[in-house]
């Protein structure tokens, strides 16, 4: 369920922002979802059986992992072009069998796979470049997306108040992160699970990962959950409605329907809803608390305590003049916080609880905010008030990283060079800005940059 980065990885959803897709005029695939990442995936590139080639073990060049030695007269053969490819199914073979699954499960899933030459692509091409905040929500919640969050609260309506009531976690909450990770269905994924998980652990830059995800899609097929052919996803293996990864599944799929299975891959999308919810309650989600709510900061407001390590009720930051976006003090929802995503310049949003709970589906704040705001949307909340600060251009990690780097270089207090804009480069950023008399936002911007060369 896996980061253009706003933020960092997820549950459910696997590594890059690059899992779970959003309904629009025309639903986009799976494989370029609203799932924040440091590295998109280009939406030119689709997966597809037909789109497979194969090609030699030189070609492509992975990273060899040692095959293991198994006896002979193995029942199932990977109908491979690339030697090494079948040479480590046949090492992974007796790793999985020792884990407690099946020869017979294991020759199913693996009969007539190929290695993936897109899945590995897609892996090690993904775009440097990253979207701002307001161009994330402007997709992530576009009204396309809204309207069709409020009719599937209106066609599921029924069992989604079954799973409300089950599992005390808001249906508009459960139908936001059905939009943002499939488009409410209508982007699951089509990529053969087995065969891009073997692809990913055999290619070895993230080996050890993809192995495990791999045992645990062979254990989903133990249970007789899916049949092999039917288990399909995210080139990454983000599963079903929701995008859960086969671990996650493991451990948070449910049978709601009843009829045995944890089927979150059919037309009906109950299983993974229910799922969901039962993976949000299990993180603690409080029923009719908001994640966060939009407010306006005093003039003159001190952004260094926009910080989520300062928790406090919101009386207490409306003794501070913090207010919400109606100009009255915030309801009193438990401690909150200030989260400035784009600086002093855009929205300003109190934070709670729950914020923290959609955040272990996906640690991006982008992705928990779009969550959040669809869910309100979809409820009949309003838009962000606020205005952004659109005149800024995108900047790549390496970009971010020349930034910390120029501050570092002139003395204004950056220590770590790593393109993650923390607590530490914004302060940095504004000291730097007040030196030379510009606005202090903290943003790590374009024009930011032009002005830290001269």
């Amino acid at each position: 369920m896996r980061y253009f980065r706003l933020g960092c990885a997820a549950v459910g959803a696997i590594l890059s922002c690059a899992s779970p897709a959003f309904a629009q005029a025309t639903p986009q695939a799976v494989d370029s979802s609203l799932r924040p990442t440091a590295r998109p995936v280009t939406d030119a590139e689709t997966v597809s059986r037909s789109g497979v080639t194969l090609v030699s073990l030189s070609a492509v060049r992975p990273v060899l992992r040692p095959a293991n030695t198994i006896a002979a007269g193995m029942a199932v053969e990977a109908s491979v072009s690339n030697q090494g490819f079948a040479n480590w199914i046949r090492g992974f073979r007796g790793r999985a069998l020792s884990t407690g699954i099946s020869a017979r499960t294991f020759d199913r899933a693996f009969r007539g796979i190929q290695y993936n030459t897109s899945v590995v692509r897609k892996d090690r091409n993904q775009s440097e470049f990253t979207k701002q905040i307001w161009e994330y929500l402007d997709f992530a919640v576009s009204p396309s997306r809204v309207t069709n969050g409020r009719k599937m609260v209106r066609k599921y309506g029924r069992t989604l108040n079954r799973i409300e009531a089950h599992y005390g976690v808001d249906k508009e909450v459960v139908t936001a992160i059905w939009g943002m990770e499939s488009a409410y269905g209508a982007r699951r994924g089509d990529t053969p699970l087995i065969e891009a998980l073997a692809t990913l652990a055999y290619d070895g830059r993230r080996g050890r990962f993809f192995e495990k995800q791999l045992i645990a899609a062979l254990k989903i097929l133990e249970a007789g959950d899916v049949a092999p052919r039917s288990m399909t996803g995210s080139w990454a293996g983000a599963m079903g409605h929701t995008q859960f990864i086969p671990t996650s599944y493991l451990a948070y799929a449910v049978d709601f329907t009843g009829d045995g299975k944890r089927d979150i891959w059919s037309e009906n999308p109950t299983d993974a809803l229910a799922s969901t919810a039962a993976y949000l309650k299990r993180f603690g989600w409080r029923k009719g608390q908001p994640w966060g709510v939009e407010v306006l900061l005093p003039s003159g407001f001190n952004s260094a305590r926009a910080t989520r390590k300062l928790r406090q009720n919101p009386a207490a930051w409306a003794a501070e003049g913090v207010m919400g976006i109606d100009g009255r003090p915030v309801p009193n929802f438990g401690p909150g916080s200030i989260l400035l995503p784009a600086g002093t310049q855009g929205a300003a949003f109190m934070i709670f609880h729950n914020f923290g709970v959609i955040e272990r589906y996906n640690k991006a704040d982008a992705y928990v905010i779009g969550v959040g705001h669809l869910a309100d949307r979809i409820k009949g909340g309003p838009p962000i008030q606020a205005s952004w600060p659109r005149q800024y251009e995108s900047t790549s990690d390496r970009q971010k990283k020349e930034i910390q780097r120029l501050l570092k270089r002139k003395g204004f207090g950056v220590t770590t060079v790593d393109g993650v804009v923390g607590p530490e480069t914004t302060q940095a950023i504004r000291a730097y800005q007040k030196s030379r008399g510009l606005t202090r936002d903290g943003y790590p911007s374009k024009q930011l940059l032009k002005d830290l060369r001269r």
